[in-house]
C-alpha cells in the first residue's frame, strides 16, 4: 500500500493519497481544488488516480473533489445528514459517483475502505478505516476528517457562526458527542490520520503532530477527556471558539450546491502601476498589497488592502475581499504562483493582474495616489483615548479581549471587520491593535480603504497589559 499525507501549511489541511502498487491504482481523500498537484504526486509514485473521497462538506476550503469528477475519476461522498446538508450538485448528475452511508464499503485495488458516519462537527460527516488487503484483515487506520484532530475535535459551531443556520450549535454538540462516544469502542492500535493541523480555523486547539492512534487520543486528548457527561462535554467544546473566517459561509455554500469547474489556474497578467492605480479607483475592484506592514503603512497606493504574503493570506483576503470583485496583486513574482493557489482555493477566481513591489515603490515616490497610516505604540494610544475623539479598537477573538483589554476599547475580531465595520462611528480616529500587530495592520488596511481615520498600533499588547492602570483585566 501507498500512503502519502500531503500538508497545505496556509490551511492547515491534510489530503490523503492512498495507492495499491499492485494493480496501480490510487484515491485521493479531502483534496483541494487545484487537483495537479495530487495528480504529479500520484504520476510520479507510478499511479493512477481513478476515485477521490470527501469526509464532509467543508467550510474553509473549495472542495477538489468536483475537479476529479469532471476527469473521470469515481467520487465519493457522505447520504447521511439532514436535507439541508446534502450534496446538491452530485445527486442525479452525470459524474461517475457513490454516495454512501454508514457500514458501506468499497476498495482500489487492494486497499479497502470502510465508512463510519461520525456527525457532530457537520450534519453529513462520515470517517474512512482504511484496510491494506494485502497484508490484512484488520484496518490499520482510519481517516477521521474534521471529527477527531491530534489534541482536538472538530467544533461544531459552524452551521451556526458561519452558515447562519440559527440555534443548532448545542444541538451540533450534543451530536459530537454521540459521535465520540462510538470512537472511544474503536480499537486503541488504529492510527488517526486528521483532515487538520495546528492553525486550522475548524478546532481551538489542535496539535501539530501530523497523526496519532485512538489510544493516544483516548489518553490525552481534552475534548475527548471532557466527555465524561454529556452536558461537560457540551459545555467544554463550545466555550472558546474563534470567530470564523468571512468566506467560510461562501465554502458551505458552494461546496453544498457545487463549487465552479476550475480547470487550468488563473494566469493573471502584469499591468503598470499606472494601470492598477485606475482599478483601484474602480469599484469591484480589490487591490490586495502582499508587502510587510510597515512598508505598507508608510506608503501605498489609495484604495489597496494590506495582506501580507505569510500563513494568513488566504484568511485575510477571504474575508476582505468578495466573490465577485476583481483581484489585483503586488506581489514578488516569485511567489505569483502560490498566491493564486491559495486565492482559488477560497474560490477568488478573477485574479486580472499584478505589479511587483519594486515597481510600486518607484511609482510611489512621486505619486498623487499614495497615502499611508501613522504608526503608533500602546503608550501613544493610552494618551490618546483621553481624547474623545479617539477610541480604541480590539481585532483580536474574544476570547483574548476578555482575558484583557485596553480599557474602553471596541471589539471585532479581524476576521469579521467587513461585516461589522458599519458599527464603528467614523466620527472617531481609530486606535486599531491586536496582540503583536499583525492582525491589527491588515484591519487597519480595511478601515483606511473604507473611509476611516485609523491610526495603527505597532505594540505587543499583553506585557502592556500586565503593566498598565488604563488596562481591564480580568480578575
Amino acid at each position: 500500500m501507498y500512503f502519502k499525507q500531503i500538508f497545505e501549511e496556509k490551511l492547515a489541511q491534510y489530503s490523503y493519497l492512498i495507492g495499491c502498487q499492485a494493480t496501480g491504482e490510487a484515491i485521493i481523500i479531502d483534496p483541494m481544488r487545484d487537483i495537479d498537484r495530487y495528480k504529479k504526486i500520484a504520476l510520479d509514485e507510478g499511479l493512477d488516480i481513478v476515485a477521490a473521497a470527501e469526509t464532509h462538506i467543508h467550510a474553509d476550503y473549495l472542495t477538489g473533489l468536483r475537479e476529479f469528477a469532471e476527469e473521470g475519476a469515481k467520487i465519493y461522498a457522505s447520504d447521511e445528514g439532514d436535507e439541508d446538508w446534502k450534496y446538491e450538485w452530485i445527486k442525479d448528475s452525470d459524474y461517475n459517483y457513490e454516495l454512501v452511508n454508514d457500514g458501506d464499503r468499497f476498495s482500489i485495488g487492494n486497499i479497502h475502505f470502510e465508512v463510519k458516519y461520525t456527525p457532530g462537527h457537520t450534519p453529513e460527516h462520515v470517517s474512512y478505516t482504511v484496510t491494506d488487503g494485502a497484508a490484512a484483515s484488520d484496518p490499520m487506520g482510519i481517516l477521521t476528517g474534521d471529527f477527531v484532530f491530534v489534541g482536538d475535535v472538530g467544533r461544531p459551531d459552524l452551521l451556526e457562526t458561519a452558515a447562519g443556520q440559527k440555534g443548532v450549535m448545542k444541538s451540533s454538540a450534543r451530536t459530537l458527542y454521540k459521535s465520540v462516544e462510538k470512537f472511544k469502542s474503536m480499537p486503541e492500535y488504529l492510527q488517526v490520520w486528521p483532515g487538520h493541523g495546528s492553525g486550522s480555523a475548524c478546532g481551538k486547539a489542535l496539535g501539530a503532530v501530523p497523526e496519532s492512534t485512538v489510544g493516544y487520543e483516548l489518553r490525552y486528548n481534552p475534548s475527548i477527556q471532557a466527555s465524561k457527561s454529556e452536558q461537560e462535554f457540551v459545555d467544554f467544546i463550545l466555550e472558546g471558539q474563534p470567530e470564523p473566517p468571512l468566506y467560510f459561509a461562501r465554502m458551505k455554500r458552494d461546496n453544498r450546491g457545487g463549487p465552479k469547474v476550475l480547470g487550468n489556474l488563473p494566469h493573471p497578467q502584469k499591468v503598470t502601476v499606472e494601470g492598477l492605480t485606475n482599478r483601484a479607483e474602480q469599484e469591484g475592484s480589490a487591490v490586495v498589497d502582499t508587502r510587510e506592514r510597515t512598508a505598507f503603512m508608510d506608503g501605498h497606493l489609495k484604495g489597496s488592502l494590506l495582506s501580507t504574503y505569510n500563513k494568513a493570506f488566504n484568511t485575510v483576503v477571504g474575508s476582505y475581499v468578495k466573490e465577485d470583485e476583481h483581484i489585483y496583486l503586488i506581489i514578488d513574482e516569485d511567489n505569483l504562483e502560490g498566491a493564486v493557489r491559495d486565492l482559488i482555493r477560497i474560490g477568488l477566481d478573477n485574479i486580472k493582474g499584478y505589479v511587483t513591489p519594486d515597481e510600486l515603490e518607484q511609482h510611489l515616490e512621486n505619486s498623487k495616489h499614495s497615502e499611508r497610516v501613522e504608526i503608533i505604540t500602546l503608550d501613544d494610544a493610552s494618551e490618546l483615548i483621553e481624547d474623545s475623539n479617539y477610541q480604541a479598537l480590539d481585532v483580536r477573538k474574544l476570547t483574548e479581549f476578555n482575558e484583557g483589554h485596553v480599557e474602553g476599547a471596541v471589539n471585532i475580531a479581524h476576521t469579521r471587520l467587513l461585516k461589522r465595520k458599519e458599527e464603528l462611528d467614523k466620527n472617531k480616529t481609530w486606535l486599531v491593535y491586536c496582540r503583536t500587530g499583525g492582525r491589527a495592520s491588515v484591519a487597519t488596511s480595511l478601515l483606511q480603504r473604507d473611509g476611516f481615520s485609523v491610526k495603527y498600533v505597532n505594540d505587543n499588547v499583553e506585557p502592556w497589559l500586565a503593566n498598565k492602570k488604563l488596562a481591564k483585566v480580568k480578575e
